[in-house]
């Protein structure tokens, strides 16, 4: 760009040539890429410590590992999701918005589910086939007809934070039936006196620390790959499908990998079944409070129908013999990269 500029002192006009270096581009690419990685590093540590704290108040306070997994665990790693969905709202990028939970929704099946199934095979509660998985395909085809008329209003909002009540009342009163049958008191020994309440502050401080590096990722997320996006020449929602969704997903993929290692599959499959519903019940609802979302048409004739069959998918995999084998893990991962290669090519 050139410009002329007067200087008066000296009684002349000097003309001064400003041009966008490409030295100045490659420096602003390389920051926000790094502001991309501590994003999601600080979501990272953020969902860690907000999940270890809440699984350890709910432990002490008796709660079932499937339940657990099916809410709080759950909810802890759709946390990244849900603050980059509030940060998007805030600076109107909708698109960045929706593409993420679509690709988390996608990635947490396809990707994780099948990575981990892959690395060591899972096994399925029967709760969780009788039960989560259908929840979790009504929800997604609940999300059709709300999308319809291209937008994501307040209304649709309130409808879908109300399914998410009903659902977390639902799992919280058929686990204590489950247990019930299964002869199994909700009561654990939570400690007494000093040491109790010690423990009680020490998880506390950690669901808050928790909660600030989200706070703090979710924006450093929404602004880099802002950037990113304009600077690629590639659509939000491409960027928010892709880079921040997988991104987001990484606490779904540290959970499902920790606790399948530990042979905890039930946190593991309620953790990735619970996420999904969180994602488009709590991400869409809460983000369509702080603002309205417009839809943009490839949503509904790609991205949600992708999200669908994938669902769809997974039922009578986790059905069959009530776990998921090596075999059925590499399906879900031929999947999930079919379907983004779909996705990409139509953007």
């Amino acid at each position: 760009m050139v410009a002329e500029r007067s200087d008066r002192e000296h009684g002349y006009t000097r003309r001064s040539v400003e041009v966008d270096r490409p030295e100045a581009r490659l420096s602003d690419l390389f920051w926000n890429i790094l502001l991309l990685i501590g994003g999601f590093g600080a979501l990272w540590f953020g969902a860690e410590w907000l999940v270890r704290g809440a699984a350890r108040i709910a432990t002490d306070m008796g709660i079932s590992p499937v339940v657990i997994g099916l809410t709080l665990v759950s909810l802890g790693t759709s946390a990244p999701e849900l603050v980059v969905g509030v940060v998007a709202a805030l600076d109107d990028r909708t698109g960045l918005l929706i593409g993420n939970v679509m690709g988390s929704n996608l990635a947490n099946i396809g990707l994780i589910l099948g990575a981990t199934a892959v690395i060591r095979p899972l096994a399925v509660a029967d709760r969780v086939i009788s039960r989560d998985v259908p929840i979790m395909v009504l929800v997604t085809i609940f999300i059709f007809p709300l999308v319809l008329d291209n937008a994501v209003v307040v209304g649709d909002g309130l409808i879908l934070l109300g399914v998410l009540v009903v659902y977390v009342a639902f799992t919280f009163r058929t686990a204590d039936e489950d247990l019930s049958q299964l002869g199994q008191g909700a009561d654990a020994d939570s400690g007494e006196g000093e040491d109790a309440a010690h423990g009680l502050l020490l998880n506390l401080g950690l669901v808050a620390a928790g909660a600030v590096g989200l706070a703090l990722g979710g924006q450093a997320i929404v602004k880099g790959a802002s950037f990113l996006a304009s600077e690629l020449g590639a659509s939000e929602e491409l960027i928010g499908l892709t880079v921040v969704a997988v991104g987001t997903s990484l606490p779904e993929l540290v959970t499902a990998v920790v606790a399948a290692a530990r042979q905890q599959a039930d946190i593991a499959v309620g953790n990735i079944v619970g996420s999904n519903i969180f994602n488009l019940t709590a991400v869409l609802g809460v983000s369509a409070l702080v603002s309205e979302l417009p839809v943009d048409s490839s949503i509904l004739t790609r991205q949600l129908p992708a999200v669908l069959a994938i669902s769809l998918l997974v039922w009578p995999i986790t059905a069959s013999a009530s776990r998921v084998r090596r075999s059925e893990g590499v399906l879900l991962l031929v999947a999930y990269f079919g379907f983004m290669i779909w996705i990409g090519f139509a953007s």
